[in-house]
């Protein structure tokens, strides 16, 4: 069938090792086909029900990705395998996805489970840092009315400084200004125009800045990342991480 989705022998030496190992009970179905199942439904935006006969029984897909967005499996992959990227500068921003009919009714109700609403309507807003060739390096969902600045020192504290930090006049913050410059990084921030005492700004590095846009019209390729169809905060975060490790390798 056209389109499929199918783990490489390169990609596939790379994730074997940090896979869970096998207990005891029922043996569990190919990983590597299972996976390469995933990815293709991720990619397609088709129903898990829809996914090709030729990766397995689509409930055994769903479940294994279910349960392992449950553990934190696909987190501790992207952790393991998307390396720090280059230090020479970072780049943070978000973009929002539009939350489908489907995805409503999620335990706890919809703040819990990452889904606010904004000028887009329902929507869940997805935070990312970028190396300088436009790498997912740091990923974290939030509702969508969630303001960027104040969740982003927690999202570059665990990467290596860099040597520079781009980022649009919505991170225009003391705060994190402060907290750049203590880590020996240079903000490249424009100022907003309601700053009082403007800070120094370098428009030429500033220019770099677009590679985090074109990162996310990548990300945003994988169409259950453009529209969001999960319920559960979890297994939309963890769709974001597998498109993050692909990316990496594409």
């Amino acid at each position: 069938m056209a389109g499929e989705f199918w783990l490489n022998d390169e990609q596939w030496a790379a994730i074997e090792p940090l896979l869970p190992p096998h207990q005891s009970g029922a043996h569990r179905k190919d990983d590597r086909w299972i996976i390469s199942g995933i990815i293709h439904v991720l990619k397609t935006g088709c129903r898990w029900q829809d996914c090709p006969a030729c990766y397995g029984p689509p409930t055994t897909i769903y479940n294994r990705f279910h349960r392992w967005s449950a553990r934190g499996i696909w987190r501790r992959l992207f952790a393991a395998l998307v390396e720090n990227g280059s230090s020479d500068i970072h780049m943070i921003d978000s973009t929002t996805a539009k939350a489908h009919r489907s995805a409503a009714g999620g335990k706890g109700g919809p703040n819990l489970q990452a889904i606010g609403r904004s000028r887009g309507g329902r929507t869940t807003k997805i935070h990312a840092v970028v190396d300088g060739c436009g790498r997912p390096v740091a990923l974290q969902i939030t509702p969508g009315q969630r303001g960027d600045a104040p969740i982003a020192a927690d999202l570059i504290a665990p990467l290596p400084p860099s040597l520079l930090c781009a980022a649009d006049t919505a991170y225009d913050s003391d705060a994190l200004r402060r907290f750049l410059i203590e880590r020996g990084t240079q903000p490249v921030i424009p100022n907003n125009p309601t700053r009082k005492h403007t800070q120094p700004f370098d428009p030429h590095a500033y220019k770099r800045r677009n590679i985090i846009e074109r990162s996310f019209c990548r990300l945003k390729d994988w169409r259950r990342i453009a529209t969001r169809y999960d319920k559960l905060a979890a297994n939309f975060a963890s769709a974001c991480y597998l498109a993050a490790i692909v990316i990496w390798w594409t």
